[in-house]
């Protein structure tokens, strides 16, 4: 976010749809299988996976899911043997042999360890305490790790009223055991359509802008096109020529400006608190019609002029203790540098040290990570708990600030994980970021009505 120049935003492709298929049930096994069994017992943990198991990038990933309904811890323990644990990632170990070398090791799961049902405050009758406590909860939670004496995930059952939902299930997994998308795809693979119990979630797919078929060009059209065709790829090569020289530079020596959000280093070791809000999808769409961009192009438009926002309120705080007319001056220093980092391994390897030492420089040169994933666009149930919302963030990671989208159905949850030493104010911050939605929207709708 550079501040001499406004809000500019490029252009994003269109994040591909989550896929979900059925978990297939697996036959009982047998004596006459143990030979087979033996051969895929033991899985060495891929590059990524053993990147998230270096002191300085030990990731773990938190799905908040909130139910219209009580949970029914014996509901999940009769379940998740016939779906989850189904898959070798979450019944296996990490064990480490052979001179270091990480492997999974198949073992049996004791779902009494993994399914952790805390006791509830009985004078806890309000939602503003159950949101209070949920929120307590969760930061306790990101004060700790989890156990690699057993499968790298635990569910919690929170049978407590908050806001916007009658209980809360949190599914936490270590990173390792696979990126949000495919832990997210795993996820709604164990769920159904609350219209139809024997059907998958249904995910959106990504747009085509439809062409209005081929046109005849005469000869000075056909130059015309020519030239924009040559035109495009000198600026498609110049771009990716300055942007793998900040990619290196970032890398090397080029941070961003020392903001108010962003701390000294040491950040991935401290918990943080996770808050998150409701929003309408629908405004969103309302938005990307209008300017005729994606739903993550509002996201990032929407989390900048939030951010712009909160900042320039901070500085004007630290430059006049007098809180009047604070917002309406430009108090944000010139020249900022506030980058967002979204990284995807795609290398087979190349020394995990090395690579850990590479991303752990990217993020403590940058300023927070983003991330947006689409959800279901019917109601859903996890094992029969009809969903109300859906929320996924992460712990662990050397950013002070990282912010999510997730959609479902038609709203959209925004979810900050913050260093509350550096952001002290998470909910002022994830406020600021849903009122310039509200802004936005608002200003489309009065101009709509002009016309």
């Amino acid at each position: 976010m550079d501040s001499e120049d406004g809000i500019r935003l490029r252009k994003l492709q269109a994040l591909r749809p989550i896929q979900t298929k059925p978990i297939k049930e697996m036959p009982q096994s047998s004596d006459h299988d143990d030979h087979f069994l033996k051969e895929e017992e033991e899985e060495p943990l891929s590059p990524a996976g053993r990147l998230f198991h270096e002191p300085n990038f030990n990731i773990h990933v938190i799905a908040i899911m909130g139910c219209k309904t009580k949970v029914y811890p014996d509901v999940f323990k009769a379940k998740l043997p016939h779906t989850l644990l189904k898959h070798p990632r979450f019944s296996s170990l990490l064990d480490k042999k052979d001179g270091g070398t990480m492997k999974w090791v198949r073992t049996k799961v004791n779902l009494d360890k993994h399914i952790i049902i805390p006791d509830m405050d009985s004078n806890m009758n309000s939602s503003s305490s159950g949101d209070k406590y949920l929120e307590d909860y969760i930061y306790n939670l990101t004060k700790t790790t989890i156990d690699k004496s057993r499968p790298l995930w635990d569910l919690h059952l929170l049978n407590i009223k908050t806001s916007e939902a009658e209980s809360v299930v949190i599914f936490r997994t270590h990173h390792s055991l696979g990126d949000g998308i495919s832990l997210m795809s795993l996820l709604l693979a164990c769920m159904r359509q609350i219209s139809n119990p024997e059907a998958l979630p249904t995910l959106p797919t990504a747009e085509k802008k439809k062409n209005g078929g081929p046109t005849k060009l005469g000869f000075v059209g056909r130059i015309w096109r020519c030239f924009l065709g040559v035109w495009w790829v000198l600026q498609l090569l110049r771009n990716t020529f300055v942007d793998v020289l900040v990619f290196i530079a970032t890398a090397l020596f080029l941070k961003d400006t020392q903001t108010l959000i962003k701390g000294p280093s040491g950040s991935e070791l401290k918990p943080r608190r996770i808050v998150f809000k409701i929003v309408s999808l629908d405004d969103m769409k309302l938005i990307k019609n209008a300017m005729d961009v994606t739903i993550n192009d509002v996201a990032v438009g929407i989390t900048q002029a939030g951010l712009s926002k909160y900042l320039n309120r901070r500085y004007g705080l630290d430059q006049d203790n007098k809180n009047t007319q604070i917002e309406n001056n430009n108090n944000l220093p010139n020249k900022i540098r506030l980058r967002s980092i979204l990284f995807i391994n795609i290398r087979p390897s190349g020394g995990i040290q090395k690579t850990s030492t590479f991303f752990q420089r990217l993020f403590t040169s940058t300023t927070m990570a983003f991330s947006n994933v689409v959800g279901p666009l019917e109601e859903i149930g996890f094992y029969s708990h009809p969903m109300a919302y859906l929320a996924a963030t992460t712990y662990g990671q050397a950013n002070e600030l990282m912010v999510n989208f997730q959609s479902y159905v038609n709203k959209m949850t925004i979810v900050l994980s913050v260093d509350e030493d550096t952001i002290p104010n998470p909910h002022q911050l994830i406020e600021d970021i849903a009122e310039s939605l509200k802004l936005i929207k608002d200003f489309i709708t009065k101009k709509e009505l002009a016309n």
